[in-house]
C-alpha cells in the first residue's frame, strides 16, 4: 500500500510539473512572436467597401462588397492585381 501511495504521489507531481512546463512554453512562444506589420491605411478605389482582409508573405488582399479581390503590396498603396469573383 505504501508503494502505491508513492506511485500516485510521483505521478501527481510529474503531471503538475508537466502542466507548468507546457504553460510556460506557450507563454514564451506568444511573447517571442514579432508583431504583425500592417500599413496604417490601405488606399481602396472610390465606392468600394471592404468586407474581408488577409495578409500573405509579401501582399495584402481586400475582399469588397462588389465581389472583387484587390491584391496590394505590403505598403497598402500599390494595387498589384484585381480579381473579379463570378458566380457559378
Amino acid at each position: 500500500m505504501r508503494y502505491l501511495k508513492w506511485l500516485v504521489t510521483t505521478l501527481t507531481v510529474t503531471m503538475i510539473v508537466g502542466l507548468v512546463v507546457l504553460i510556460a512554453l506557450v507563454v514564451m512562444r506568444f511573447n517571442a512572436s514579432k508583431p504583425l506589420a500592417l500599413p496604417a491605411e490601405i488606399t481602396l478605389p472610390d465606392g468600394t467597401t471592404p468586407t474581408a482582409f488577409t495578409r500573405g508573405s509579401d501582399w495584402l488582399a481586400v475582399v469588397t462588397t462588389d465581389d472583387r479581390i484587390l491584391i496590394y503590396d505590403l505598403d497598402g498603396t500599390t494595387l498589384r492585381q484585381e480579381i473579379e469573383i463570378t458566380p457559378r
